[in-house]
């Protein structure tokens, strides 16, 4: 199973003081992997390497301040610019998948397909999967809905999602 190589996990959205920590706003479910000391980070679409030297939690933002730099000016240039990591620097189990690895796997209850992730919602309360069907609608992520998920087939096994699409 080929997968890329680097995962999506925020955008940098502005700096914070003038000390060249940066802000970031995530969703990424493994913050507790990425967000430390010395875990290297690649930044923009030309992924330059950086490495973190702190991290902190503020109201809805993730914190950082990157290995060599301690002045704003320094920092700028990465404002507005995504932030991935290494799918194998998360060193992920034998069956385990991130969230981001769902998009465009097959809906299917009682061997009907009820149509493709189109992509992943955070809200406060739930993880939802955007479906693709004859009209878009969601499924939350939790075992009354979920039945299975098979990496392999790339397919969602599913309950009761028939009553969702509206």
């Amino acid at each position: 199973m080929t997968m890329n190589n680097y995962v999506y996990i925020g955008k940098i959205v502005n700096t914070h003081g003038i000390k060249g920590e940066l802000r970031l706003l995530s969703d990424f479910e493994r913050k507790n992997v990425v967000f430390r000391e010395n875990f290297n980070i690649y930044i923009g679409n030309n992924y330059i390497k950086e490495e973190i030297n702190s991290y902190r939690h503020h109201k809805i933002f993730d914190m950082i301040t990157l290995k060599n730099y301690s002045n704003i000016n320094d920092v700028l240039k990465y404002v507005g610019l995504p932030v991935y990591v290494k799918r194998s620097d998360l060193n992920l189990g034998n069956g385990e998948y991130l969230m981001s690895d769902l998009v465009n796997f097959n809906i299917v209850s009682d061997k009907e397909i009820l149509g493709k992730v189109k992509s992943i919602v955070y809200n406060k309360s739930n993880i939802l999967l955007e479906i693709s069907y004859t009209k878009n609608y969601y499924i939350p992520f939790v075992d009354s809905f979920i039945i299975k998920v098979d990496i392999e087939n790339k397919c969602i096994y599913v309950n009761n999602a028939k009553d969702l699409i509206l």
